[in-house]
């Protein structure tokens, strides 16, 4: 296990945390503000969905490319380079919003303000891109910070760390700052970066991944191609995280449009409701390691995809915020399940050598999925508003979205079991 010589492991894995709790705090203001700002310059379902579009697209463009340099470069370094893109972004984007204020009225076709909007798509799709390389680097980090026995434990307490600063604290957070500046939350996000940056900055060691003689990028792809493609289990495990996101980003997108005109609710509420919501996530991550280890991962994973489809489902037939805001704690908790049980199965079995592009290449055909997701849950909108009025169009996301889950988790059910070997955590 590679560590520091200044650090113990555990302190360079809480500062990998505590980095990680900035970040995601940083990246959940964004994925409300992004959203929130483009219902501020047009109410067309579609390009609401632009921004949110734009910070995934990268996921489907760069994640082979991301995959190569982690497995070429120090993944620390690495890191750091790509919070300090994040932080410039997020600093253009506030001087760019703060500049054309006052904001002229959201339009019902096009946008009130279209050099503002491509100003903010073009900074969405720089933060989206550094988190591609970001990601990609950090999760080859963490299994040169433990022990194979100790994934399940590191994972839990980084995605509870995660879950903290991306969903329950930013909602808040975000609908606060948008509610008093709209410039602000991009110039907060900076800031985060920024101690990001700093918390890094005393994380010591050597990350870099085994040197190899071989530095041709089309064949150090076909290994981590040749290597998925001989690891079955790990194609089911892809399969599932892309349809999951699919539809998770689906309802994401759905529930900025449900939320203000079905529920009535405005931008504090919803931060709260999501806020709420990240409570169980975070539950979640101080309990799944336990509840792994005696119920084993096969099972785990099984009851995770369905109970994710029972929360899509839900999610539109909750009358009020209150009820909505239960359907998220449920649907979080649960959520952590599976992070946990196939993020450590892939660290576990890839080898450090091929563990960026392996990931790269996972991540291309899971993450890809988002903004596939974004924008069908506009298009799936404007379709049932065809058939039904404006209201129950807009739960059309959360019905398809809950159906593809439902019929997904029947196919891989016996699969689910098989792969993990329903085996205890180690």
């Amino acid at each position: 296990m590679a560590t520091s010589n200044s650090l113990t492991a555990s302190t360079g894995l809480r500062r990998l945390i505590a980095a990680a709790g900035m970040t995601n705090l940083a990246d959940g203001i964004a994925l409300l503000v992004w959203a929130w700002m483009a219902s501020l310059l047009t109410r067309d379902p579609v390009l609401v969905a632009v921004l949110p579009v734009a910070i995934r697209l990268p996921w489907f463009l760069f994640s082979l490319p991301a995959g190569l340099v982690t497995d070429r470069m120090d993944r620390l370094r690495l890191m750091r380079l790509m919070d300090m893109v994040r932080m410039a972004a997020f600093a253009g984007a506030g001087l760019s919003t703060w500049l054309v204020l006052p904001l002229a009225p959201a339009t019902e076709t096009g946008t009130a303000e279209p050099v503002l909007f491509t100003t903010l798509v073009i900074c969405a799709l720089l933060v989206g891109t550094a988190e591609v390389f970001r990601d990609t680097a950090a999760q080859t980090i963490l299994p040169t910070l433990v022990s194979s026995r100790g994934l399940e434990r590191a994972n839990a307490r980084l995605y509870a760390a995660e879950l903290t600063g991306n969903a329950l604290l930013s909602p808040a957070f975000g609908a606060i700052l948008i509610g008093a500046f709209v410039w602000l939350p991009f110039g907060a996000n900076a800031v985060l970066f920024l101690a990001a940056l700093i918390v890094l900055s005393g994380l010591r060691g050597d990350f870099a991944p085994p040197v190899r003689t071989r530095r041709n990028w089309r064949a150090e792809l076909c290994e981590g191609l040749t290597f998925l493609r001989d690891a079955p289990f790990l194609q089911v495990l892809a399969v599932v995280t892309a349809t999951w996101n699919l539809c998770h980003q689906m309802v994401v997108i759905g529930l900025i449009l449900h939320v203000q005109e079905n529920l009535g609710l405005d931008a504090t509420i919803y931060g709260l409701i999501l806020g709420a919501g990240a409570v169980g996530g975070v539950a979640g991550g101080f309990v799944a390691e336990r509840a792994i280890a005696r119920i084993g991962a096969g099972t785990a994973a099984q009851w995770s995809t369905l109970a994710s489809a029972i929360c899509f489902a839900s999610i539109g037939l909750a009358p009020n915020g209150w009820a909505l805001a239960i359907v998220l704690v449920l649907f979080e908790f649960q959520s952590v399940f599976w992070n946990v049980v196939s993020i450590s199965y892939r660290q576990r079995v890839i080898p450090n050598a091929l563990l960026g592009r392996v990931n790269g290449i996972y991540r291309l055909l899971s993450w890809g999925m988002m903004p596939i997701g974004l924008l069908l849950s506009g298009v799936t909108v404007r379709l049932a508003e065809i058939v039904a009025d404006r209201d129950l169009a807009l739960l059309a996301p959360f019905a398809l979205a809950g159906l593809l889950t439902a019929v997904l988790t029947a196919g891989i059910w016996k699969a689910l079991i098989e792969g993990f070997g329903n085996e205890r955590s180690p």
